[in-house]
């Protein structure tokens, strides 16, 4: 492949191949083809000149690996592909200013360039528009801003006052390019939210073989084996095994709901415990998922409800803009001043400034490492009183260690306790499951496989077959209250010193409890200061959920300065909480990581999900945090209010200097002609008022002192 060097800073390269180099959509084949290596992480390519712009990670030797990748395609080498989020976004962006840009030089070509009378003509033909929406108002016996702006334009033009009505227009089409680009965005975020991204499945034979194959080269009729905190990726019916699946993206339900053999199950639902063998009836472009997204991305109602607000607010406004016309030229007479009430139309500012505020916050959010599903879940997170914390892997970095292990009988020592804990534990991904395991590895505890298959409780333990006999290890819960395990006096009194001082795995053999692990999982070293601050920004409930035991619930909560927590939490528990303290009128966060927070993350107000989430807590949550810090939640606070902020501000500046032009044109001080230009200006103004930033340079300095704070009672 031919190309031209255009640009290189060590982090960002672009090289141009010249116009018909490629398609569009074999761009995006070749933006794939050079993101498949791991030191890329962004491309964006333009077929109308052939350009490529690759981010990478900077070093000299990945430059010549991209170097050698581009010289070696070939025309047989280009493929179509379909584009990526971040291309998507990117285009997005790119067509509004391109449309953006257009606007404003055609706008300055005709005043320059056309003769008055022709500039006139074309200002009448464009506000036929504007009249006809005003008329379909008027015959519907609507009093909306279609309704103002057709009065307003018609006004205008009776009076002959042409350049005040050509501004209106002309602020009126940027509102509503804002309007369509912000629609966009939000359809491209959520749509992208719902895509799976999944690359391969496990395929069943004929023998009841597992083959691991690519997910494009299966077919229908072939059988699929789904497992435990996978996503689904086709549409077809269960023909053996029975698991609890979490269908919160198709259905909006938290809870998880029973599947078995000759049951339906969808693409995008998550199997949140049991393994399922699909029969698959229908992958890729057929699925019910993507005929959703067909949907999503036809649909013309998707809007931040903050964006919908300031519609509201505009059409409330435009029975007061009318009342104050007509008694302006009742009691003056004057047309002239009436029309200069009606031409300061405070919906133009509104509907201009207000996505503008959005589109900023959205920006912001994503300089920052945040994907935020769309503007309302920003305006949920600023309303917010209530905030839930999960505890593992949320307040704490989800590496918990193996502090003790503590026969209870003595069938076994303390060395066959953690052998077999592991031996049953390493086949799951659990954060204490892998401690045990760890444990056991540094130790040098070989272990054979000498148990069946085991079976996953969620959020309880492990049930299996161990030289035998029937095997459980889990919680207190689990075992005294499900399986009935029995215990003596003397391991009552072990158990409550055990279990004050650290969380406690408990582990029975036959019946009988034979070890206790002892498990501490400290707190992140910022976690207590992100609470206080906060707090600070008017939260007013933090609230600790643990599955834990109550005394690590207990030491954890106490290092944490947080007084209302609760341990011992089921999944369906978690759900119920937060419905509860939404009944009590709280508006909730829910933060959290695993699988067994999903039913309350997709219960919350707003849901925010870790760095290291499962794949189904970021498929749940509407807030997606992309790094490991977290003080972005008191980022994304600071961030949301100050939206919120800014869009109540403009709404006080607009009525302020729309109120002083109204004042000043009844009085005749004003000509409409100024009246208007004031009134555009002003607007213009706000607008780019609105696109800055609300964070400030202190507010980023901060997340990166955190670690540098030492918080002396947390250990």
């Amino acid at each position: 492949m031919k190309y031209q060097v255009m640009y290189d800073n060590g982090s960002r390269l672009r090289v141009r191949s010249g116009q018909w180099a490629f398609t569009k959509r074999e761009g995006y084949g070749l933006a794939s083809l050079l993101l498949n290596q791991s030191f890329v992480q962004e491309v964006f390519t333009s077929h109308r000149n052939g350009s490529i712009l690759i981010y990478y990670d900077g070093d000299i030797e990945s430059k010549q690996k991209i170097f050698n990748i581009l010289d070696s395609i070939t025309l047989d080498d280009l493929f179509e592909a379909e584009p990526t989020q971040a291309q998507s976004s990117r285009e997005i962006t790119d067509e509004f200013y391109l449309k953006l840009s257009k606007m404003i030089v055609h706008r300055f070509i005709y005043r320059i360039f056309l003769p008055i009378p022709i500039r006139n003509a074309l200002t009448i033909y464009n506000a036929l528009e504007y009249i006809w929406e005003g008329l379909d108002s008027l015959t519907d016996f609507r009093i909306d801003v279609a309704l103002l702006d057709g009065a307003a334009v018609t006004g205008a033009l009776l009076q002959k006052q042409y350049k005040p009505a050509s501004s209106m227009m002309f602020l009126l089409s940027i509102s509503d390019a804002l309007e369509d680009y912000t629609l966009q965005k939000a359809k491209s975020t959520l749509k992208d939210s719902l895509a799976l991204n999944i690359d391969t499945v496990w395929v069943v034979g004929e023998d009841g073989e597992e083959k691991q194959c690519a997910a494009v080269d299966i077919d229908k009729g072939d059988k699929i084996k789904v497992h435990m905190g996978d996503v689904i990726p086709v549409d077809g019916k269960v023909i053996e095994g029975e698991g609890m699946v979490n269908e919160a993206s198709m259905t909006g339900e938290p809870l998880a709901v029973h599947k078995r053999p000759g049951k339906t199950v969808h693409a995008g639902t998550v199997i949140e415990e049991g393994n399922l063998i699909v029969e698959v009836y229908s992958m890729n472009k057929e699925t019910r998922l993507n005929k959703i997204i067909d949907l999503i991305e036809n649909s013309e109602e998707l809007k931040a409800d903050t964006q919908s607000k300031a519609e509201k607010l505009a059409d409330s406004i435009v029975p007061y803009s009318f009342l104050a016309t007509a008694l302006t030229y009742l009691i003056t007479g004057n047309a002239t001043k009436a029309l200069s009430v009606l031409m300061v139309d405070f919906s133009c500012a509104i509907k201009l400034t207000t996505p503008l505020s959005i589109i900023s916050a959205m920006r912001e959010a994503s300089d920052n490492r945040m994907m935020i599903k769309g503007g309302k879940f920003l305006e949920n997170y600023a309303n917010a009183d209530t905030i839930i914390f999960d505890k593992t892997g949320t307040l704490t970095n989800a590496t918990p260690k193996v502090v003790d292990v503590v026969p209870m009988s003595k069938r076994y020592g303390r060395d066959n306790i953690l052998r077999m804990a592991a031996c049953i534990e390493e086949h799951f991904a659990h954060s204490i499951a892998a401690a045990i395991v760890k444990q056991a590895e540094e130790e040098g505890l070989k272990h054979e496989e000498d148990h069946s298959e085991v079976q996953y409780i969620v959020a309880h333990g492990i049930a299996t077959e161990y030289d035998g006999k029937r095997a459980v290890i889990g919680s207190k819960h689990f075992l005294f209250d499900d399986e009935k395990v029995k215990v003596t006096k003397t391991q009552e009194k072990k158990i409550a010193k055990e279990s004050a001082e650290h969380s406690v795995v408990y582990l029975a053999i036959d019946g009988k409890l034979e070890g206790l692990i002892c498990i501490d999982d400290p707190v992140r070293s910022e976690a207590k200061y992100v609470i206080e601050e906060l707090k600070d920004l008017g939260i007013e409930n933090v609230i600790m959920l643990t599955g834990d035991s109550e005394s690590g619930a207990k030491a954890s909560a106490k290092a944490l300065g947080i007084t209302d927590y609760k341990s011992q939490v089921l999944p369906e528990d978690k759900s119920r909480i937060v419905e509860e303290l939404k009944q009590e009128g709280k508006t909730v966060i829910m933060v959290g990581d695993g699988i067994n927070d999903s039913p309350a993350l997709a219960a919350a107000d707003v849901s925010v999900s870790m760095k290291h989430s499962s794949d189904i807590a970021r498929e749940v949550a509407d807030i997606s945090l992309l790094s490991d810090d977290l003080y972005d939640l008191v980022t994304l606070r600071k961030l949301s209010v100050g939206m919120l902020d800014k869009i109540n501000d403009n709404y006080r500046n607009i009525v302020a200097v729309n109120g002083s032009l109204l004042v000043l044109g009844v009085l005749g001080v004003i000509p409409p002609s100024t009246s208007s230009m004031i009134h555009n200006l002003s607007t213009m103004l706000f607008g780019v008022m609105s696109t800055k930033s609300v964070l400030k340079d202190e507010d980023y300095s901060k997340g990166m002192e955190v670690e540098a704070i030492e918080v002396a009672d947390i250990s």
